[in-house]
């Protein structure tokens, strides 16, 4: 039982280290992912002006340089072409522009002398009037009027297309004065790769900003985390009852004061606790001192009274009856009394954790009729308990707890009181059922309280009111609990659960005794 017992504690304290290493984790992932993000907006930010501004800047570059050269050969070239030339001079007046600096393909579009159109190509086939835009071909065909501000009827347009996912630089204009229109057709895939090539530098830029983030972020979590980490590991020790944990205390930053103040907190908590130790260990010590001072003259006054019931039960009649009621009542009161202090002896052991355990081998049916007869019980308890149950127990403790909760159930439940015993694994269930009127519900949280009274009425019963205490103490040294409820048939039930074995608690708690004696050496 005490490994059935021991595991569940084990788990208990694996999932607390487990749920604060997550905790942990988690911390540590959101500073990574904060940093991360922090660092990519950033680099992804940077990288995209740079790409844009540099995309910009060589295209601008390259279109105002091709685009120069284009109006530069339309003027010197073009213009000087008869008014109505042939196909053979333009087709050599192109290729001479195309034969320029910038290396850019030619069209020219005139009329001959019969009004027919003709056209001179720098490439032939390569480059027609359907890889110009129908809007630039407008643009560039539509007269403007002339005036202070615009000197010049036709101007030079151009436009940037992609043609088969390659991009390319259209431009047209016409001779001023009268003559040939002109297209250009550049092709700015060079441009094109130079930038690609620059992003994906900027992308590397990007992921190594990203990785020199994340471990900057890891490096800087664990300089924050460390601190935190040590103050979770101390706050554990100081709630498993080390209240001797302090932090080492260096810097001066919010964490350190942190630290401070849990170290002016432990402190504070370690003397209050040594001081409410102190006051309950002088109040164990005085009602165990009083307890046994208080035998000695019990003793003496237990005797005299036995002998003043002799004389009460004597035939002769030798007590006067006028001080009969009284001498009863002294007695009465004395085995009270004699009880009470025994009950608080016992209470005393189990709070300063001296109550051992001393294990036998029991049969449960012949050790609840043994506890049944010796209190003259036999005719007011139903016992429904199989033979040959054995368990290992303590038989004098076991014998208090069902005195207890036998003699409870007569004293304030209805007999017959039935006791029941059955097997539940490696368990022992032993159910008390009176036949009164139930336990309230506002009183069943209650009834295993120190000196707790169900009825304010009667202050003073025949019990001491530490009873069920100490069945319920009896019970836990054994490994086992008692639980209170009412029964759905009427009545009250109080369930005593065991286990079968209770030596390996024997053995825990010499462990645990020597483990103390070393620690105080």
């Amino acid at each position: 039982m005490a490994d059935a017992q021991g595991a569940p504690r084990g788990w208990a304290a694996a999932r607390k280290v487990v749920a604060s290493r997550l905790r942990f984790t988690s911390l540590r992932l959101r500073l990574v992912v904060v940093f991360g993000l922090v660092a990519l907006t950033a680099a992804v930010s940077a990288s995209g002006i740079a790409y844009w501004l540099n995309r910009e800047a060589v295209l601008t570059r390259t279109q105002d340089a091709v685009l120069h050269d284009f109006q530069q050969e339309m003027q010197n070239r073009a213009s000087a072409l008869p008014a109505h030339p042939t196909q053979d001079e333009l087709q050599h007046t192109a290729g001479q522009m195309a034969g320029s600096s910038q290396r850019f393909s030619v069209l020219l579009v005139a009329q001959d002398e019969r009004g027919k159109t003709v056209v001179g190509n720098s490439e032939l086939g390569t480059f027609t009037l359907q890889n110009v835009p129908k809007s630039l071909q407008r643009a560039v065909n539509k007269q403007q009027a002339v005036s202070s501000s615009n000197k010049d009827a036709y101007h030079l347009y151009w436009q940037r297309i992609d043609d088969h996912g390659k991009p390319y630089l259209v431009g047209g204009t016409k001779v001023i004065g009268g003559g040939p229109t002109g297209y250009m057709l550049k092709s700015l895939e060079p441009e094109a790769k130079d930038l690609n090539s620059l992003a994906w530098s900027l992308g590397i830029a990007t992921a190594l900003a990203l990785i020199g983030s994340a471990l900057l972020a890891q490096a800087a979590a664990t300089t924050v985390l460390r601190p935190v980490h040590r103050l979770g590991s101390a706050a554990r020790r100081l709630g498993e009852g080390k209240l001797d944990t302090r932090l080492r205390v260096s810097g001066t930053d919010e964490l350190a004061d942190l630290s401070r103040t849990f170290n002016r907190a432990a402190e504070s908590l370690e003397k209050k606790v040594a001081d409410m130790s102190g006051r309950e260990e002088a109040s164990r010590r005085f009602v165990a001192d009083m307890s046994h001072e208080l035998r000695t003259p019990l003793t003496a006054i237990t005797a005299v009274t036995e002998v003043l019931e002799e004389e009460l039960d004597a035939e002769t009649g030798s007590v006067d009856p006028m001080i009969e009621p009284a001498v009863r009542l002294v007695v009465s009161e004395t085995r009270r009394l004699n009880d009470l202090v025994e009950n608080l002896m016992e209470v005393t052991r189990f709070d300063a954790g001296t109550a051992r355990l001393v294990v036998d081998d029991v049969d449960i049916a012949d050790q609840i009729t043994a506890c049944i007869d010796a209190r003259a019980w036999l005719d007011a308890v139903e016992l429904d308990a199989e033979r040959g149950i054995m368990a290992r127990l303590d038989p004098r403790r076991l014998d208090v707890i069902l005195a207890n909760l036998i003699g409870n159930a007569l004293k304030h439940g209805g007999s017959p009181v039935r006791v029941r015993v059955r097997e539940e694994g490696e368990d022992l269930l032993i159910a008390v059922r009176d036949h009164g009127p139930g336990i309230p519900e506002d009183v069943l949280p209650h009834v295993f309280d120190r000196f707790y009274k169900a009825s304010a009425s009667r202050p003073r019963s025949e019990g001491s009111g530490l009873g069920l205490s100490i069945a319920l103490e009896n019970a836990h040294i054994h490994g086992g609990r008692i639980t209170a409820a009412n029964s759905p048939e009427g009545g009250a039930v109080f369930t005593l659960r065991l286990p079968r074995d209770a030596s390996p608690l024997i053995e825990d708690g010499t462990r645990e005794a020597n483990g103390t004696e070393e620690n105080a050496r």
